[in-house]
């Protein structure tokens, strides 16, 4: 069965725009854990999980584009650097955790535009796994869960998030290595060739 070649990059533009929604719905009721909270994390969660379903269909259907590749990372980023704001301003969430992920993700964002003429920065595994673990983290720190379980549950909130910081630091250091020998693999190229 075909489907429409521009779907997955759709998804991804869709789970863009679900982010100020999520977090008006977040801030709505100045962080009470009523109706408002437990929708805002749903919405997080089904948003997030959408990340997903859209590289899958790329690549199932062979439809992967640059603008996908570009897409895509930033996505995940909108919707994760906003659930990280929102829970800052709610105070649920040291700010130095926020502003230590925004700076990688921001700088990575940037980055991404600034060679985006001369190469496509896809996401990388360890990228991955950093969203991944944002993904968990944010989804329980969200989900007012200790209403109903108890104040345990802040232990593994806070376990998740420590795994989820350390991935983003560690991801975004992997980045800038890895660009670092392409780039210097590059020049050796292109020295190579002018010699030739």
């Amino acid at each position: 069965m075909a489907i429409p070649r521009q779907l997955p990059n759709a998804i991804t533009i869709v789970r863009i725009l679900m982010a100020p929604v999520f977090l008006w719905m977040l801030l709505a009721d100045g962080g009470s854990y009523g109706a408002l909270r437990w929708w805002a994390a749903v919405i997080f969660i089904v948003a997030i999980a959408t990340d997903g379903i859209d590289g899958y269909l790329a690549r199932k259907y062979e439809i992967v584009t640059d603008l996908g590749k570009l897409l895509d990372p930033i996505a995940d980023k909108v919707l994760t650097g906003f659930a990280f704001i929102g829970l800052s301003i709610l105070g649920e969430l040291p700010w130095w955790i926020t502003i230590v992920v925004l700076i990688r993700e921001v700088g990575i964002t940037i980055y991404r535009f600034i060679v985006v003429n001369d190469h496509v920065l896809a996401a990388a595994w360890m990228g991955k796994l950093k969203t991944v673990a944002q993904a968990v983290a944010l989804s329980l720190a969200l989900l007012p869960l200790w209403t109903l379980v108890g104040e345990w549950i802040f232990w593994v909130n806070g376990v998740a998030m420590t795994i989820a910081v350390i991935l983003t630091i560690a991801s975004g250091i992997d980045y800038v290595v890895t660009e670092v020998r392409a780039a210097r693999a590059r020049r050796g190229e292109a020295a190579h060739s002018a010699e030739s």
